[in-house]
Parts: structure tokens; sequence; C-alpha cells
């Protein structure tokens, strides 16, 4: 594969190659009974339907909804509408397309920053904890789940929903507590770890590869209750980690997402845990915001009031515009 062409970019007539998600895949009858794979692709800057006419039983057997791919097509225009007509098609791995340009994180949405740098200065954060029983949990707990947390999205369709998406909530709320931490005078190692494990149960309450879905972990139980197991698990391994430091992270897991409003939620009962769940809140929401102004595809300044929100959000970048 030479040129990799996005779907944005496609054009009535022109023969493309390149890496797309198939999002959804039909094996169909034509009229005349003849079969064809009516398929839905997209990457970062669009989706498009798209038809295989010959050779279906061979590449039927090739992918499968969910499955990155790997094909040479034609685009022609169907209905006034753009549609792919595929000529060659396959899975796409990392290990048998990387050396063609093939990048998981080029066919969905994914975090602006690189998540190995990422993973490098959440580590940097860890190892500047002065207590050596919060050092030791955080560490093992990062060290066990690198490869999920590097990809990982921290919710299915709210904020930070895209590739890496927890691992940039992470060290987004972590960068905000090591100020923060330190305006308010409170215990910096307690509150970062907090943050560092508040969601770590979100790497079994989700089952992600190129889309997310809920485990039966997920839907059952949760991510606040597999945090707590998930903490319990690795600092029963430590040998005399303190009970009143352990019971106050799980209290912060276990009350992050409380509202005041709600009588059966663990609410934060000191200043660390009410600072976890306020800058997860503020970070959460921003991001939210950030997302909902960039899918806004309203004319004028102002987006719609279908949104979190249920207000028009202004789109200038400040307030004189």
């Amino acid at each position: 594969m030479k040129s990799i062409i996005p779907i944005s970019k496609f054009k009535s007539g022109e023969t493309i190659q390149g890496f797309y998600l198939c999002v959804e895949k039909y094996l169909r009858h034509t009229r005349s009974g003849e079969l064809y794979l009516d398929l839905l692709l997209k990457d970062q800057t669009g989706q498009i339907n798209a038809k295989v006419w010959d050779n279906v039983k061979e590449y039927e057997k090739k992918f499968k909804s969910g499955d990155p791919v790997a094909l040479k097509g034609q685009v022609d225009l169907f209905l006034d509408k753009l549609q792919l007509n595929i000529k060659r098609i396959n899975k796409a791995t990392i290990q048998n397309y990387a050396r063609y340009g093939f990048d998981p994180s080029l066919i969905v949405p994914t975090a602006k920053e690189d998540p190995k740098k990422m993973w490098k200065e959440v580590i940097k954060v860890v190892r500047s904890f002065k207590d050596p029983f919060l050092k030791k949990l955080c560490y093992n707990i990062y060290k066990n789940n690198k490869d999920k947390l590097l990809i990982y999205p921290a919710t299915l369709s709210m904020n930070h929903n895209y590739r890496s998406g927890l691992l940039e909530h992470i060290l987004s709320m972590s960068r905000s507590a090591l100020t923060l931490a330190r305006l308010y005078k409170l215990d910096r190692d307690l509150i970062l770890t907090g943050i560092l494990v508040h969601d770590i149960g979100k790497l079994r309450e989700i089952n992600y590869d190129y889309e997310s879905t809920l485990t039966k972990h997920g839907n059952l139980i949760g991510h606040l209750v597999i945090s707590r197991d998930i903490v319990l698990e690795e600092a029963n391994k430590i040998k005399k980690f303190p009970k009143g430091l352990l019971i106050k992270i799980e209290h912060i897991i276990l009350s992050h997402q409380a509202k005041y409003n709600w009588n059966n939620s663990i609410k934060p009962a000191f200043k660390e845990a009410l600072l976890v769940q306020s800058i997860k809140l503020m970070d959460g929401q921003l991001n939210v915001m950030d997302i909902t102004l960039n899918e806004d595809r309203e004319s004028g300044e102002f987006t719609n009031h279908f949104n979190y929100f249920k207000t028009h959000l202004y789109k200038g970048s400040d307030g004189t515009k």
C-alpha cells in the first residue's frame, strides 16, 4: 500500500487504498439472488457505506464487524452520496500491516497527546511519592495494567471516550492536583493515589478493542467496586500496608461520583476525597464541552441546545468574538 487516503478526502472516481474500521457488516442478496457484503466503514475523519460484489464468500470469512480492515476499492456516486466499491479487503493487524502504515490510532478517535509520553509522565508522578506504601501500590497497579492503560477510553460515551482517553483523564487530573494539593495544604500523595486508582476498575468494566462495550462485571458490578477490589488485591500483597491509609483510599474511590442530593451514595468525608471528586467533575465536564464543540455542525456562533449541558454553547475562542 502506498498512499493511505482518509475518508474525508474521498472523491468520486478515485481508486483508494487504506485502513478503516468496519463498524457494520451484513451479508445480503441482490434482487437476482447474488450475495454481496454491505459495510459501514469509518476512520478519524468520517464514515462511508461500502459494498463487496465479487468473491463475496472468500472475503466474508476474512473479517467481522468491529475489525480494522485493509482494503482497495473505487469511490463511486450512488443516489448523490459517495459509496466505496471494494475490490480487495482483509483484516488489518499490526503484525501484518504496520510496515504498510497501519496505526490503530488513525482509524478511531484518540487522545491528542502521545500515550507513551503520557505514561512516562504518570510514572514520574508515582516515583515522586514520599509515602513508600502509596508509591508501591500505585506502581504495581500501573505496571500490571500498562497495556490496557495505554489504549483504554475513560467512558463509553461521555468524557474522554476515545483511545487512550483514560490515561489522558488521569494525567490531566494529576496535573491539576499537583497545584491544588499544595494550594490547599493537603496530603499530596493521598490525593494523587486517589486520582490514579479511582477509575482503574474501568479496565475490567469496559471491553475495548476498537469500539467499547461493557463487560459482564461492568454491567453487574460497576467500576467503583471493581476499582476498590483491585486496590485491595494489591494492598494485601504489600507487607504491613497501613489499614488507616487503605480505608481512606477506598473512601476516595467509592465517593468520587457522589452527589449530595443522593441519599444512598457515599459522599466525600474529608478534604482529600472532596478535592479528588471536584477535580474529576471539572476535568470530565471540560472534556465533554470540548467534544460537544468539536462535533457540532451548526452554523453560527452557538451550538444547538441538544447536548449534555442543555444549553447553547458559545463557539468563539474568547468573549470578544
